[in-house]
Protein backbone atom coordinates (compact mmCIF):
# COMPACT_ATOMS: atom_id res chain seq x y z
CA UNK A 1 0.00 0.00 0.00
CA UNK A 2 1.36 3.21 -0.64
CA UNK A 3 -1.13 5.42 1.71
CA UNK A 4 -0.03 6.28 5.55
CA UNK A 5 3.78 5.25 5.42
CA UNK A 6 5.19 5.17 8.84
CA UNK A 7 1.71 5.80 10.24
CA UNK A 8 0.09 2.58 8.66
CA UNK A 9 2.47 0.61 10.21
CA UNK A 10 1.96 1.73 13.39
CA UNK A 11 -1.73 1.66 12.39
CA UNK A 12 -1.42 -1.87 11.61
CA UNK A 13 0.75 -3.21 14.65
CA UNK A 14 -2.49 -1.81 16.43
CA UNK A 15 -4.95 -3.45 14.50
CA UNK A 16 -3.38 -7.16 14.79
CA UNK A 17 -2.68 -6.92 17.97
CA UNK A 18 -6.27 -6.25 18.93
CA UNK A 19 -7.69 -8.55 16.37
CA UNK A 20 -5.42 -11.33 17.78
CA UNK A 21 -6.22 -10.75 21.64
CA UNK A 22 -9.78 -12.86 21.46
CA UNK A 23 -11.69 -14.50 19.64
CA UNK A 24 -15.76 -15.62 19.03
CA UNK A 25 -17.76 -13.02 21.47
CA UNK A 26 -15.47 -13.11 24.27
CA UNK A 27 -15.10 -9.40 25.47
CA UNK A 28 -11.59 -8.21 25.85
CA UNK A 29 -10.26 -7.26 28.58
CA UNK A 30 -8.98 -3.95 27.86
CA UNK A 31 -12.15 -3.08 26.90
CA UNK A 32 -13.44 -3.25 30.08
CA UNK A 33 -11.56 -1.14 31.48
CA UNK A 34 -11.71 1.39 28.99
CA UNK A 35 -14.80 1.28 28.21
CA UNK A 36 -16.91 0.38 32.50
CA UNK A 37 -20.13 2.02 31.65
CA UNK A 38 -20.48 -0.10 27.91
CA UNK A 39 -22.78 -3.20 28.40
CA UNK A 40 -20.96 -5.77 26.71
CA UNK A 41 -23.64 -8.46 27.32
CA UNK A 42 -26.13 -7.02 24.52
CA UNK A 43 -24.73 -7.31 20.95
CA UNK A 44 -26.30 -7.80 17.62
CA UNK A 45 -22.77 -8.78 16.20
CA UNK A 46 -19.37 -11.27 16.85
CA UNK A 47 -16.41 -8.54 18.49
CA UNK A 48 -13.85 -10.47 16.86
CA UNK A 49 -14.68 -8.55 13.68
CA UNK A 50 -14.45 -5.80 15.45
CA UNK A 51 -10.68 -4.61 15.12
CA UNK A 52 -8.65 -1.43 16.92
CA UNK A 53 -8.29 1.51 14.32
CA UNK A 54 -5.04 3.09 16.21
CA UNK A 55 -6.34 6.06 17.64
CA UNK A 56 -7.81 5.68 21.37
CA UNK A 57 -11.50 6.28 22.54
CA UNK A 58 -11.63 10.16 21.61
CA UNK A 59 -8.25 10.25 19.48
CA UNK A 60 -9.99 11.36 16.66
CA UNK A 61 -11.95 13.99 18.57
CA UNK A 62 -15.52 15.25 17.34
CA UNK A 63 -16.54 18.56 17.37
CA UNK A 64 -19.39 19.42 20.02
CA UNK A 65 -19.31 22.93 20.21
CA UNK A 66 -19.07 23.93 16.20
CA UNK A 67 -18.14 27.79 14.96
CA UNK A 68 -19.37 29.08 11.67
CA UNK A 69 -18.49 32.08 9.52
CA UNK A 70 -21.13 33.13 6.78
CA UNK A 71 -20.35 31.14 3.42
CA UNK A 72 -18.50 35.06 1.93
CA UNK A 73 -16.52 34.54 4.86
CA UNK A 74 -14.70 31.91 3.70
CA UNK A 75 -11.12 31.94 2.72
CA UNK A 76 -8.09 29.47 1.80
CA UNK A 77 -10.45 26.94 0.49
CA UNK A 78 -10.89 25.37 -2.93
CA UNK A 79 -13.87 26.40 -4.97
CA UNK A 80 -14.66 22.87 -5.95
CA UNK A 81 -13.56 20.95 -2.47
CA UNK A 82 -16.28 19.02 -1.14
CA UNK A 83 -18.76 19.54 1.81
CA UNK A 84 -21.60 18.29 3.43
CA UNK A 85 -24.38 20.80 3.15
CA UNK A 86 -27.77 20.71 5.00
CA UNK A 87 -31.23 22.09 4.64
CA UNK A 88 -33.50 21.79 8.03
CA UNK A 89 -36.10 24.42 8.30
CA UNK A 90 -34.11 27.14 6.46
CA UNK A 91 -31.15 26.69 8.30
CA UNK A 92 -28.59 25.85 6.18
CA UNK A 93 -24.92 25.01 6.71
CA UNK A 94 -21.89 23.32 5.23
CA UNK A 95 -19.27 20.82 6.95
CA UNK A 96 -16.12 20.97 4.85
CA UNK A 97 -14.86 17.35 4.21
CA UNK A 98 -11.11 18.58 5.45
CA UNK A 99 -12.69 19.34 8.26
CA UNK A 100 -14.40 16.01 9.03
CA UNK A 101 -11.53 14.15 7.59
CA UNK A 102 -9.83 15.06 10.89
CA UNK A 103 -12.59 14.93 13.56
CA UNK A 104 -15.11 12.99 11.72
CA UNK A 105 -18.14 13.84 14.03
CA UNK A 106 -19.95 17.01 14.51
CA UNK A 107 -22.78 17.49 17.00
CA UNK A 108 -24.45 20.17 15.98
CA UNK A 109 -28.47 21.53 16.21
CA UNK A 110 -29.67 22.74 13.23
CA UNK A 111 -33.15 24.05 12.77
CA UNK A 112 -34.08 23.74 16.21
CA UNK A 113 -32.80 19.47 15.75
CA UNK A 114 -30.37 17.98 17.54
CA UNK A 115 -27.95 16.23 14.51
CA UNK A 116 -24.99 14.46 14.01
CA UNK A 117 -22.76 14.96 10.95
CA UNK A 118 -20.57 12.29 10.31
CA UNK A 119 -17.56 11.12 7.93
CA UNK A 120 -15.65 7.83 7.53
CA UNK A 121 -12.83 8.35 5.07
CA UNK A 122 -12.09 4.84 4.83
CA UNK A 123 -15.86 3.93 3.33
CA UNK A 124 -16.17 7.70 2.17
CA UNK A 125 -19.33 7.49 3.86
CA UNK A 126 -20.85 10.96 4.78
CA UNK A 127 -24.04 10.44 6.76
CA UNK A 128 -25.98 12.46 9.16
CA UNK A 129 -28.61 11.61 11.63
CA UNK A 130 -30.77 12.77 14.09
CA UNK A 131 -29.42 12.58 18.14
CA UNK A 132 -32.17 12.47 19.67
CA UNK A 133 -33.91 9.05 20.83
CA UNK A 134 -36.87 7.65 22.99
CA UNK A 135 -36.88 11.42 24.04
CA UNK A 136 -33.42 11.80 25.26
CA UNK A 137 -30.50 13.84 22.93
CA UNK A 138 -27.30 11.95 22.76
CA UNK A 139 -24.11 13.16 21.67
CA UNK A 140 -21.57 10.97 19.87
CA UNK A 141 -17.76 10.35 19.87
CA UNK A 142 -15.12 8.18 18.57
CA UNK A 143 -14.53 4.82 19.90
CA UNK A 144 -11.45 4.37 17.85
CA UNK A 145 -12.21 1.41 17.00
CA UNK A 146 -13.29 -0.07 12.99
CA UNK A 147 -15.55 -3.09 12.03
CA UNK A 148 -15.76 -4.29 8.22
CA UNK A 149 -13.44 -0.92 7.77
CA UNK A 150 -16.11 1.43 9.18
CA UNK A 151 -16.14 3.72 12.02
CA UNK A 152 -17.32 2.76 15.41
CA UNK A 153 -19.27 5.49 17.16
CA UNK A 154 -20.47 5.64 20.65
CA UNK A 155 -22.77 7.71 22.34
CA UNK A 156 -21.36 9.54 25.96
CA UNK A 157 -24.86 9.07 27.69
CA UNK A 158 -24.83 5.25 27.88
CA UNK A 159 -21.47 4.81 25.99
CA UNK A 160 -23.56 2.26 23.32
CA UNK A 161 -21.33 1.44 20.50
CA UNK A 162 -23.02 2.87 16.99
CA UNK A 163 -22.03 1.69 13.55
CA UNK A 164 -21.60 5.06 11.47
CA UNK A 165 -22.26 3.54 7.98
CA UNK A 166 -25.96 1.81 9.58
CA UNK A 167 -26.69 3.95 11.91
CA UNK A 168 -27.54 0.86 14.11
CA UNK A 169 -26.51 0.58 18.08
CA UNK A 170 -24.35 -2.75 17.74
CA UNK A 171 -23.21 -3.25 21.54
CA UNK A 172 -24.68 -1.83 25.18
CA UNK A 173 -27.88 0.11 26.39
CA UNK A 174 -29.09 0.66 22.66
CA UNK A 175 -28.29 -2.29 20.96
CA UNK A 176 -30.82 -3.05 18.22
CA UNK A 177 -32.02 0.95 17.87
CA UNK A 178 -31.19 2.89 14.86
CA UNK A 179 -30.95 6.01 14.51
CA UNK A 180 -32.98 8.67 11.82
CA UNK A 181 -31.06 9.47 9.02
CA UNK A 182 -31.42 13.01 7.20
CA UNK A 183 -31.57 13.78 4.01
CA UNK A 184 -28.20 15.75 2.97
CA UNK A 185 -25.51 16.24 0.38
CA UNK A 186 -22.26 16.32 -0.58
CA UNK A 187 -21.47 18.96 -2.72
CA UNK A 188 -18.89 21.61 -3.86
CA UNK A 189 -18.28 24.32 -2.26
CA UNK A 190 -18.56 26.30 -5.00
CA UNK A 191 -22.23 24.77 -5.33
CA UNK A 192 -23.22 25.53 -1.76
CA UNK A 193 -22.08 28.71 -2.20
CA UNK A 194 -24.48 29.43 -5.63
CA UNK A 195 -27.60 27.68 -4.10
CA UNK A 196 -26.98 29.44 -0.14
CA UNK A 197 -25.21 32.97 -0.68
CA UNK A 198 -26.58 33.05 2.73
CA UNK A 199 -25.88 29.57 4.15
CA UNK A 200 -23.24 29.55 7.41
CA UNK A 201 -19.79 27.17 7.04
CA UNK A 202 -18.21 25.17 9.74
CA UNK A 203 -14.46 26.83 10.69
CA UNK A 204 -11.79 24.76 12.83
CA UNK A 205 -12.37 25.76 16.72
CA UNK A 206 -8.31 25.38 16.55
CA UNK A 207 -6.98 26.13 12.83
CA UNK A 208 -3.71 24.69 14.36
CA UNK A 209 -4.94 21.72 15.87
CA UNK A 210 -5.06 20.16 12.82
CA UNK A 211 -3.95 20.69 8.53
CA UNK A 212 -6.67 21.17 7.92
CA UNK A 213 -7.11 21.12 3.92
CA UNK A 214 -4.43 18.00 3.40
CA UNK A 215 -5.29 14.71 2.85
CA UNK A 216 -3.77 11.61 5.17
CA UNK A 217 -5.16 9.08 3.02
CA UNK A 218 -2.91 10.11 -0.74
CA UNK A 219 -4.49 7.81 -3.08
CA UNK A 220 -6.76 5.79 -1.18
CA UNK A 221 -9.57 5.55 -3.62
CA UNK A 222 -6.86 4.17 -6.06
CA UNK A 223 -5.78 1.16 -4.26
CA UNK A 224 -6.57 -2.18 -5.06
CA UNK A 225 -8.17 -3.07 -1.82
CA UNK A 226 -9.58 -0.72 1.20
CA UNK A 227 -7.34 -0.75 4.85
CA UNK A 228 -8.20 -2.73 6.99
CA UNK A 229 -11.52 -4.71 5.77
CA UNK A 230 -11.22 -8.36 6.65
CA UNK A 231 -14.32 -9.22 4.53
CA UNK A 232 -15.24 -10.77 1.26
CA UNK A 233 -16.49 -8.46 -1.97
CA UNK A 234 -18.07 -9.67 -5.14
CA UNK A 235 -19.43 -6.89 -6.90
CA UNK A 236 -19.41 -5.81 -10.08
CA UNK A 237 -16.90 -2.84 -10.26
CA UNK A 238 -14.10 -2.36 -7.80
CA UNK A 239 -14.19 -2.55 -4.36
CA UNK A 240 -12.75 1.17 -3.53
CA UNK A 241 -14.93 2.53 -6.97
CA UNK A 242 -17.66 4.84 -5.79
CA UNK A 243 -21.31 3.89 -5.86
CA UNK A 244 -24.23 6.26 -5.21
CA UNK A 245 -26.27 4.33 -2.29
CA UNK A 246 -29.57 4.65 -1.26
CA UNK A 247 -31.13 2.29 0.71
CA UNK A 248 -30.30 -1.16 -0.38
CA UNK A 249 -29.38 0.19 -4.31
CA UNK A 250 -26.59 1.50 -5.62
CA UNK A 251 -24.64 2.44 -8.58
CA UNK A 252 -21.74 2.76 -10.06
CA UNK A 253 -21.08 6.53 -9.66
CA UNK A 254 -18.85 6.04 -13.25
CA UNK A 255 -22.28 4.83 -14.80
CA UNK A 256 -23.96 8.22 -13.34
CA UNK A 257 -20.76 10.37 -14.76
CA UNK A 258 -21.35 8.85 -18.14
CA UNK A 259 -25.53 8.82 -18.29
CA UNK A 260 -25.93 11.86 -16.40
CA UNK A 261 -29.66 10.98 -15.11
CA UNK A 262 -30.61 7.85 -13.62
CA UNK A 263 -34.71 7.28 -13.26
CA UNK A 264 -35.67 4.37 -10.78
CA UNK A 265 -38.64 3.71 -9.31
CA UNK A 266 -39.27 7.19 -8.52
CA UNK A 267 -35.40 8.49 -7.83
CA UNK A 268 -33.95 10.50 -9.84
CA UNK A 269 -29.99 10.68 -9.94
CA UNK A 270 -28.15 13.33 -11.67
CA UNK A 271 -24.33 14.34 -11.77
CA UNK A 272 -22.39 17.27 -12.91
CA UNK A 273 -18.94 17.93 -12.68
CA UNK A 274 -16.57 20.30 -10.02
CA UNK A 275 -16.03 17.97 -7.21
CA UNK A 276 -12.69 17.25 -5.73
CA UNK A 277 -12.39 13.87 -4.35
CA UNK A 278 -10.60 14.17 -0.84
CA UNK A 279 -9.19 10.67 -1.36
CA UNK A 280 -7.08 11.26 -3.79
CA UNK A 281 -3.70 13.80 -3.78
CA UNK A 282 -2.19 15.52 -0.65
CA UNK A 283 -3.98 18.71 -0.81
CA UNK A 284 -7.64 18.41 -1.39
CA UNK A 285 -8.33 21.32 -3.29
CA UNK A 286 -6.09 19.50 -6.17
CA UNK A 287 -8.11 16.15 -5.69
CA UNK A 288 -9.34 14.92 -9.35
CA UNK A 289 -12.85 15.89 -10.27
CA UNK A 290 -15.11 12.84 -9.26
CA UNK A 291 -18.49 15.57 -9.65
CA UNK A 292 -21.39 16.25 -7.45
CA UNK A 293 -24.51 14.03 -7.22
CA UNK A 294 -28.21 14.77 -6.36
CA UNK A 295 -30.26 12.16 -5.47
CA UNK A 296 -34.66 13.31 -5.63
CA UNK A 297 -38.13 11.74 -5.58
CA UNK A 298 -40.63 13.88 -6.86
CA UNK A 299 -38.38 16.90 -7.04
CA UNK A 300 -37.33 16.77 -2.80
CA UNK A 301 -33.84 15.13 -1.52
CA UNK A 302 -33.79 11.80 -0.39
CA UNK A 303 -31.42 10.26 2.03
CA UNK A 304 -27.89 8.79 0.01
CA UNK A 305 -24.41 9.06 -0.19
CA UNK A 306 -21.54 7.91 -1.98
CA UNK A 307 -19.60 5.49 -0.21
CA UNK A 308 -16.85 2.56 -1.73
CA UNK A 309 -18.61 -0.63 -3.07
CA UNK A 310 -16.75 -2.65 -0.67
CA UNK A 311 -18.47 -1.01 1.92
CA UNK A 312 -21.76 -0.70 0.48
CA UNK A 313 -21.69 -4.62 0.05
CA UNK A 314 -20.44 -5.16 3.58
CA UNK A 315 -23.58 -3.14 5.06
CA UNK A 316 -26.28 -4.48 2.57
CA UNK A 317 -25.35 -8.17 1.59
CA UNK A 318 -28.62 -8.63 -0.11
CA UNK A 319 -28.14 -5.41 -1.52
CA UNK A 320 -27.76 -4.39 -5.56
CA UNK A 321 -25.50 -2.66 -7.21
CA UNK A 322 -26.48 -1.65 -10.78
CA UNK A 323 -24.45 -1.54 -13.74
CA UNK A 324 -26.70 -1.35 -16.94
Amino acid sequence: MKIFGQALMVIMMFSIGGAAAFAGNDTPQNWKYEWPNTDFRKTTIVYKDIMEGGPPKDGIPAIDNPIFKAVWEIKGMGKKEPVISLNIKGDVRAYPVRILMFHEIVNDTVGGVPVTITYCPLCNAALVFERTLDGRVLDFGTTGKLRLSDMVMYDRQSESWWQQFTGEAIVGKYTGKTLTAIPSRVESFTLFKERHPRGRVLVPNNKSMRRYGKNPYVKYDSERWPFLFKGDYKGPVRPLSRVVAVGADAWPLSLLKKKKTITHEGLQLTWQRGQNSALDTRYIKKGKDIGNVVVTRDGEDVVYHIPFAFAFMAFNPAGTIYTD
